[in-house]
């Protein structure tokens, strides 16, 4: 599948953009300045990359607790993110959601998840109502290879099905649900096996190559939208860092493993892949870096700068209007 040399720039630049905003949120998160946990997903970026390079803002996703990198792929500022993970006003939760609970209707992120899972569910009914109101668009549920061994993923998955629903299931599989190996936990050697069961396409791809996921969810999208229903796509990918930023990984994977992954980075992997094919010069990789340098700095610059919430707001967008369900969401 032949990539714009326009979205071949979005593609490079939104990963980029991931991996320095949880670079730099595991700095800030060891000065006190995040509010809660950091799970990061650095070494992950390719497979929300390669997927939301084919979806608008009319297209919906959901997220787990690792959810940064499909914030930034979906589109979201990174101001109003690293607000809301300092907890402050101007976040785009302002300030209520914190790391765990990133969302923006507006942008099409039916929110990250702190529940294993339970963002699956979501995506399948944003896909229900797609296909009811004719809209032409798709829902992608990202997913970690522990929510695979829930029920909701089983249940989600067959109702997908048999209404031939418009839902890519996104399963980055990174090898670890928290400390437990995905080879002791699924008795598959390919989790996409599982989509033999409910008689939809079931796909592995190399989650550390974004053009590989690129051409995969390509498919997978262009089936959906056309009718044909799910696909489950694996994407095979690494967290370099312990699930979440006090987590010490050596505990429960070796260093020899960690080097095998991180040697299959993927963003020198794409920087070389186009690199090569005189798809991108080196000049241009590098202003990408220096403005989102300058980028996630300002971002940092304005959480600080960012009031925290008056205590009078305490109460408020926490329960929902159901007579107005998006009111006070964004």
């Amino acid at each position: 599948m032949a990539v714009p040399k326009e979205k071949l720039s979005w593609m490079y630049e939104t990963m980029y953009r991931i991996r320095r905003f949880e670079e730099r949120l595991l700095e800030e998160t060891a000065k006190g300045n995040a509010m809660g946990v950091a799970h990061t997903s650095d070494g992950e970026e390719a497979g929300p990359t390669g997927i939301c390079a084919h979806l608008t803002d009319t297209d919906w996703i959901s997220s787990t607790h690792r959810g940064h990198g499909h914030c930034i792929a979906k589109g979201l500022d990174t101001k109003g993110m690293m607000a809301e993970i300092f907890g402050r006003a101007t976040g785009l939760c302002k300030g209520k959601g914190g790391s765990m609970h990133i969302a923006d209707f507006s942008k099409g992120m039916l929110g990250a998840n702190a529940i294993v899972g339970a963002g699956i569910p979501l995506a399948v009914g944003a896909a229900f109502t797609a296909k009811y109101k004719q809209t032409g668009g798709v829902a992608v549920a990202f997913f970690g290879d522990g929510a695979t061994n829930q029920g909701v993923f089983h249940e989600s998955v067959n109702l997908a099905s048999v209404f031939k629903l418009p839902v890519i299931f996104a399963c980055e599989n990174n090898h670890y649900a928290q400390s437990t190996s995905v080879e002791y936990a699924v008795p598959v050697k390919d989790i996409a096996d599982r989509a033999t069961s409910y008689a939809i396409p079931g796909v592995v791809v190399d989650g550390m190559d974004a053009l590989a996921v690129y051409e995969a969810a390509g498919e997978a999208i262009a089936r959906a939208r056309a009718g044909e229903g799910p696909t489950l796509l694996e994407m095979k990918t690494y967290r370099y860092h312990g699930h979440f930023h006090a987590d010490i990984p050596h505990t429960y994977r070796h260093q020899e493993e960690e080097d095998i992954w991180r040697a299959k980075d993927p963003i020198p992997h794409f920087e070389k892949t186009v690199g090569e094919q005189g798809l991108m010069e080196d000049a241009e990789f590098k202003a990408i870096r220096d403005a989102i340098e300058t980028e996630i700095e300002e971002a940092v610059q304005f959480a600080i700068d960012s009031p925290m919430p008056d205590p009078s707001e305490l109460y408020t967008d926490v329960y929902v209007n159901y007579s107005n369900p998006l009111q006070g969401l964004r």
